[in-house]
């Protein structure tokens, strides 16, 4: 786990908050979400949310959605957990886990309506793209966690792992790609510019989205 150095306000806001936003997954069972949220409600998972703006903001927009976040930076999580208690939001679970070990062992198939994975860490050195999330294994285990018609949104702003993304995830015949096999897609419109994101853009960096549903 990269544990990062927490504020003091960040580290109050796990200590009260995280026993209510946070999930802790039985080692051999897996998470019934509806159990979980205590509904039924559709849930959109984001792995990697950072510093949570993105979820945050689908949280307000969506309250009729579950919204589940995945993140191993523990500031980023008690960043969050104070911007949900000044909000009041209710709809939102929190896991410090490695995304992989959620999809392979804790996700049930189908529970997903939707799966968000933006910019996610680029490894850009070559011998270290091995560790990037978007490989074979992940983009199946995404399409298993995808409830039929579910949709996998995706960006990032370097150039060559849109281009890996892009080959691996049209790979998976379960899932489709929206803007056509090869293709990118435009940006999404309910996706707020985060701060991490406007950083790129200053250091003149192109965004490259990838939008899938499954079949």
């Amino acid at each position: 786990m990269r544990q990062g150095r927490l504020t003091p306000g960040q580290n109050r806001a796990i200590e009260r908050s995280w026993g209510r936003f946070g999930i802790e997954p039985s080692s051999g069972e897996t998470l019934s979400l509806p159990r979980v949220f205590g509904n039924p409600n559709p849930v959109w998972m984001e792995i990697g949310f950072g510093n949570g703006e993105n979820l945050l903001q689908l949280a307000l927009s969506h309250p009729e959605w579950n919204l589940l976040g995945v993140e191993v930076h523990r500031p980023g999580i008690g960043r969050l957990l104070l911007a949900l208690e000044t909000q009041g939001v209710a709809n939102v679970g929190l896991l410090q886990a490695d995304a992989m070990e959620i999809l392979r062992h804790y996700l049930r198939p189908a529970s997903l309506q939707g799966l968000l994975v933006l910019f996610p860490d680029p490894w850009p050195k070559q011998r270290h793209h091995k560790r990037r999330l978007v490989q074979a294994e992940f983009a199946t285990l995404a399409a298993r966690a995808l409830e039929t018609g579910g949709l996998l949104q995706m960006a990032t702003d370097w150039e060559d792992y849109a281009q890996q993304m892009l080959q691996v995830m049209d790979a998976v015949p379960e899932l489709l790609n929206l803007a056509g096999a090869g293709q990118f897609a435009p940006r999404q419109p309910d996706r707020p510019v985060t701060r991490f994101e406007r950083r790129g853009q200053g250091l003149g960096h192109g965004v490259w989205e990838l939008l899938y549903r499954r079949r």
